[in-house]
């Protein structure tokens, strides 16, 4: 037993698992980059099938295709059909500028792109400084986290949560999609965990209730802004992404993630926007700032929290 307890405080180090942050990261940036790929890659497919689909095309519009639609419709799957295999393992990582195969040496955490230099060995193009950030970012967090948290069951729950909260965040950052795949699963993954006792201070019904309260929360305001501007404020994967937060941390976290998000998302946005940096369309997306915001009360707490905001 004393084996076992000291090798748990060695595995669940900060020491140790920031150098597991710091692998997970890098397999974070593959998904980032690909998962938003295979969603595109699926829409395309459902949009050929629709095209083809000529029971609900008559339903729809009373009448068959014309023919030209399910010609286009038999092109476009058959272009998608003839699309190379990708996948988050494979296919292997390359140079997008010049095809070279990243090699296992290359592909080191963090020490690579230094020593490297940021570039490519084979033809020198630059690589994003992104990629350090984020296995870095990871690193950090799951540190953090069992810095907070100690040698216990929640520490290794909470380092996936915070995994797939960097994964969304810079995927919604870069698209404005927030990936059911990865809110839904911390979703069930927050409830699953508060039923099975592996959250301190949240059991199931306060995460039911959170989960519930979160994913209401945005859902009124998304249709009062609706109704009143007859514009879209937010997304729903916002919607899913409190309602999993809410499961991880319970109803009473929620203002203070939503408070912060806000705060931090608003500055952020005119700072943007003083800069002339915001996207078409002149919106920010809010997925990462409730991210950060939720990471930021796991850590802190939500009363240390709502004082360091003068509530």
């Amino acid at each position: 037993m004393i084996l076992d307890d000291l090798s748990l405080q060695f595995w669940l180090s900060p020491a140790v698992l920031g150098v597991v942050g710091l692998l997970v990261g890098s397999f974070l940036n593959v998904v980032i980059h690909r998962l938003p790929l295979m969603m595109e890659r699926q829409w395309w497919g459902d949009v050929a099938a629709q095209l083809g689909d000529a029971e609900s095309h008559r339903r729809v519009f009373g009448r068959g295709p014309a023919p030209e639609i399910a010609g286009q419709s038999e092109s476009l799957l058959k272009s998608v059909e003839a699309l190379p295999p990708l996948g988050l393992a494979r296919p292997a990582s390359r140079c997008p500028h010049c095809g070279h195969r990243i090699r296992w040496y290359e592909n080191v955490p963090l020490v690579s792109w230094i020593v490297l230099r940021g570039r490519c060995s084979a033809c020198g193009a630059s690589i994003g400084w992104r990629y350090p950030l984020v296995e870095l970012l990871t690193g950090a967090l799951f540190a953090l986290i069992a810095w907070r948290l100690g040698p216990t069951t929640s520490t290794m729950l909470w380092c996936v949560a915070a995994a797939l909260l960097v994964a969304m965040s810079a995927i919604d950052w870069d698209t404005t999609v927030l990936p059911d795949t990865l809110t839904l699963s911390l979703l069930w993954m927050g409830l699953l965990a508060a039923a099975a006792g592996g959250l301190p201070g949240v059991d199931l019904r306060t995460s039911v209730i959170g989960a519930a309260a979160g994913y209401g929360a945005l859902w009124a305001v998304y249709w009062v802004f609706r109704l009143a501007t007859g514009k879209e404020g937010m997304g729903f994967g916002d919607f899913k992404l409190l309602a999993a937060l809410g499961a991880w941390l319970g109803w009473t976290a929620l203002l203070p993630i939503v408070l912060g998000a806000s705060i931090v998302g608003a500055i952020a946005g005119l700072a943007m926007k003083a800069a002339g940096a915001l996207r078409e369309g002149r919106f920010v997306p809010f997925g990462p700032f409730l991210a950060a915001a939720g990471l930021a009360v796991m850590l802190l707490g939500p009363s240390e929290v709502l004082q360091w905001m003068g509530w």
